[in-house]
């Protein structure tokens, strides 16, 4: 049974969430900008709900909404969101995020997504890490569009995707009228190709800001760049 993941502020249940606490949300969490100093936040697919407890920690949001479609996971996210420091501000929707999109009437400046990755066709035994893991669960189209329907007029769309995924979905997003703002991928040491690709976009076309971001330098010996962004979180940081 996984112990609970204590970060400096807030301490994350991950019993039952099919996915646990990893490099990416963390990563995702802590690069956004949040310069648009949003007052209201929406984490699509929230697992264990660690991205929407890191913005509450961050932000002055007043509403900081999740969605979550698998049980368990929503169940979990309830209670850290219950039992973090703001739990006045946190809210998790138990529903997928068409079913939301579709219901709620408000919009929000700042949406974050650390969506499901793998589109090859491999099933395990644990339909609910499939349906976290696997992208048909929430293809990145429905994913861009109800990002898009659901961001204000100068709201900002946050997420970490596959880079052999960039082209394909920076094509999408341009289908959704959701432009590039900042594109940053993720290597795992200067040698290393990148693997992942942190993005965000605005309804506005725009020049993109161009990064790179390398994890460590060797094992276990990060770089500062890396250790900046996720100092506020990580406790031997």
């Amino acid at each position: 049974m996984p112990a609970p993941f204590q970060f400096k502020q807030f301490t994350v249940q991950q019993n039952r969430s099919a996915m646990k606490i990893g490099t990416d949300g963390v990563l995702l969490g802590a690069w956004v900008l949040l310069e648009n100093s949003p007052e209201s936040i929406l984490d699509i697919g929230t697992g264990t709900g660690v991205i929407a407890l890191q913005l509450a920690q961050r932000s002055t949001a007043e509403t900081i909404d999740a969605v979550e479609i698998d049980d368990e996971a929503y169940e979990e996210a309830t209670e850290n969101f219950e039992n973090s420091p703001w739990s006045d501000r946190l809210f998790c929707y138990h529903a997928s995020i068409q079913e939301f999109a579709s219901e709620i009437d408000e919009s929000y400046d700042f949406i974050v997504s650390n969506p499901p990755f793998y589109t090859e066709s491999v099933k395990t035994e644990n339909p609910s890490r499939d349906r976290a893991r696997f992208e048909e669960a929430l293809p990145f189209q429905h994913l861009l569009v109800c990002a898009a329907h659901l961001l204000s007029e100068k709201g900002i769309f946050a997420t970490i995707i596959p880079k052999k995924e960039l082209q394909n979905f920076l094509a999408l997003a341009e289908q959704s009228q959701l432009f590039p703002k900042r594109i940053c991928e993720v290597k795992g040491t200067p040698t290393a190709e990148a693997k992942r690709v942190l993005l965000e976009f605005s309804k506005y076309q725009q020049p993109s800001q161009i990064e790179t971001l390398t994890i460590e330098l060797q094992r276990h010996q990060y770089t500062e760049e890396y250790t900046d962004l996720v100092k506020e979180f990580y406790l031997k940081m």
